[in-house]
């Protein structure tokens, strides 16, 4: 009988290194599982860094493209604009003599249609 108590306590003891083992390797495990989520965090936010920053480059070729576009069009406005006023003052002394003269000086004249009763 004590032989088979030994026995039953030598199984108990088992079980329970076992039990200890098993609790052990879910630490192991969800410590590990933790660890790899971090990496994979900070792997993630590295790539996202990486791409926000190539974003970043490209976005400022494409906008300073654009800003010179805008400065070339607004130059170009400004000369346009520059050139419609100086030909404005050229041209308005001439075109106000000329729309003075037609509405004044009037020549009465028969239409070349007309025809008088007879």
């Amino acid at each position: 009988m004590t032989s088979q108590s030994q026995g039953i306590q030598q199984l108990l003891q088992a079980e329970k290194r076992a039990k200890d083992k098993l609790e052990e390797a879910k630490k192991r495990k969800g410590k590990r599982l933790k660890q790899a989520k971090e990496e994979a965090t900070a792997e993630i936010d590295h790539y996202r860094l990486q791409r926000e920053k190539e974003f970043r480059n490209k976005e400022t070729n494409v906008m300073g493209s654009q800003g010179n576009l805008s400065a070339k069009i607004e130059e170009q406005t400004t000369e346009a604009i520059r050139n419609l006023t100086s030909s404005y003052h050229r041209n308005m002394e001439g075109m106000m003599k000329k729309l003075l003269s037609t509405i004044f000086d009037i020549n009465p004249e028969i239409h070349p249609n007309f025809r008088p009763a007879v």
